[in-house]
């Protein structure tokens, strides 16, 4: 970008930079008890550093060319994504989840998980609407509401983000060799889950670069033909005449024991995908509570459908013997080989969809960390309007088009993006199995990112208010996260001591 470009480009930024009477700080104080006068210095002086911070990024060459154009995402494009992120491998432990709890209480389970999951999107896009511009983060929300604790929220979903996408490389690493000696491949390095890896991560370059989520929705799109497939598979074995009918008694509508706090936590992983919650609200080109309830409705709905029919039928299909993993069930053959393929493609897609979340949070790490270094002062408001009206902000706004004042640089950009596929690629390689990991990883940072920071964010950003029904509603989709936490955390370290692993 050259110097004349961005010289041009400062008059139309700073008539996007939103009037500072819209705004009022995150003080403790009732509204309405301190005056505009009494403001005014302090809101001139956010309003200039705003201003200020447009006109550096835009000198200092670190804007490019989609930061400031207009988004383009789209109900379609964004479900697209957000189901992709949660359907994963997920699909193949549900129905060994669901022969724990029984048919009845499974599916129970399974939609109960769906509503809270759905509830957790809703409140964290409520926030999402108290933040300026299109610039909404779990950062952002968290300087609003716990700002010490911002730097500690946002690593803690980086580690997350960051382990899952390696629990993906494992999946490819494993699938892929079966895959080759089942299509009549002996070549030792096609049977090496070490290539499988390595090949991964070389074809994932252009495609965990991307800056956009939206820019993922035609891998997603391929990745979800793998599910049509998969629900096409599981249905064909199940209404097979040929099948050998399962002993009678071995299907049961309600079972209860302590298996359910050590199975609950991959019903919450299944649901995750609350780190791409504000990226599609950011890149949403009409980001109302309209478009916004309906990217959420349709992601989560179809995942609980989907869940529903493989864990329902794989459960009827092998009884209370059914494995871990679906497909291990399966005899070898055409069918099921490219099934296992469609899989591998589904994860292998996956992977940029938990390094976008992942690089963003880094991001915001690093910058406050800097920002403490140099000393700098940071300035965080929250608009001053009901839940209600904030809702409805026209697209048209100069709120919801103020381009993103912190933009990464190109070199940040690519550094991040590095050290994570680098990171997730030595550990993937290292590490054969995470089906313990991946518990832990269930019970404890998807059950915050899920239920616990909405619950607590909402609350927060709402306590000065009177008691409405999504504030209650608030307080119970914490309570039921921190329950959840502590009880299926407890569960899987007793599964550890006990050695049962």
């Amino acid at each position: 970008m050259t110097t004349g470009r961005s010289e041009s480009m400062l008059p139309a930024v700073q008539s996007a930079v939103p009037d500072s009477q819209s705004y009022v700080d995150n003080s403790s104080e009732p509204q309405g008890e301190r005056s505009l006068a009494q403001l005014s210095p302090q809101l001139s002086t956010i309003r200039n550093s705003r201003a200020n911070s447009l006109r550096a990024s835009i000198s200092s060459g670190r804007f490019f060319e989609e930061d400031v154009e207009q988004p383009t995402g789209t109900i379609s494009s964004s479900s697209i994504n957000l189901a992709n992120t949660i359907l994963g491998s997920g699909m193949l432990s549900m129905p060994n989840a669901m022969a724990s709890l029984g048919l009845v209480f499974g599916s129970i389970v399974i939609l109960l998980s769906a509503l809270a999951s759905g509830l957790g999107l809703y409140l964290l896009s409520r926030c999402a609407r108290r933040t300026s511009g299109r610039d909404s983060s779990f950062f952002a929300v968290s300087k609003l509401t716990y700002p010490h604790a911002a730097i500690f929220f946002d690593a803690a979903i980086a580690i997350k983000c960051f382990g899952v996408s390696i629990s993906y490389l494992i999946i490819f690493g494993d699938l892929m060799p079966e895959i080759a000696a089942s299509l009549g491949f002996k070549t030792q390095l096609l049977l090496s889950r070490n290539f499988w890896i390595s090949f991964a991560i070389i074809l994932l370059i252009p495609l965990a670069f991307q800056r956009r989520l939206d820019a993922l929705k035609y891998t997603s799109l391929t990745a979800l033909l793998a599910v049509v497939y998969l629900f096409v598979v599981v249905a064909m074995f199940y209404f097979n005449p040929l099948r050998t009918p399962l002993p009678e008694g071995d299907i049961a509508l309600f079972r209860w024991s302590r298996d359910f706090f050590t199975q609950l936590p991959i019903f919450v992983f299944a649901f995750t995908c609350h780190q791409n919650i504000f990226s599609v609200y950011n890149e949403l080109h009409d980001n109302s509570s309209k478009q916004v309830n309906g990217t959420i409705a349709l992601s989560i709905g179809s995942a609980c459908g989907v869940y529903q029919w493989i864990a329902v039928l794989g459960y009827l299909t092998f009884g209370s013997k059914v494995a871990p993993n679906l497909l291990t069930m399966y005899d070898n053959s055409l069918v099921i080989t490219l099934c296992r393929l469609s899989i591998a493609v589904l994860v292998l897609f996956s992977y940029p969809l938990q390094c976008h979340p992942a690089r963003n949070c880094l991001d915001k790490v690093t910058l406050s960390i800097m920002r403490k270094w140099r000393k700098e002062p940071e300035f965080e408001v929250i608009v001053d309007q009901g839940d209600d009206v904030a809702s409805n902000i026209p697209i048209s706004d100069a709120r919801t088009q103020v381009p993103v004042v912190h933009v990464m640089s190109s070199a940040k950009h690519i550094s991040i993006t590095f050290v994570l596929m680098l990171l997730s690629y030595i550990v993937s390689i290292s590490v054969t199995s995470l089906d313990l990991v991946l518990s832990f990883v269930g019970s404890t940072g998807s059950t915050s990112i899920s239920f616990i920071l909405p619950g607590v964010f909402y609350y927060k950003m709402h306590q000065q208010s009177q008691w409405t029904c999504m504030k209650v509603i608030s307080v119970l989709v914490a309570t039921y996260g921190v329950l959840v936490l502590i009880f299926c955390l407890g569960a899987n370290i007793t599964r550890v001591v006990d050695g049962n692993f």
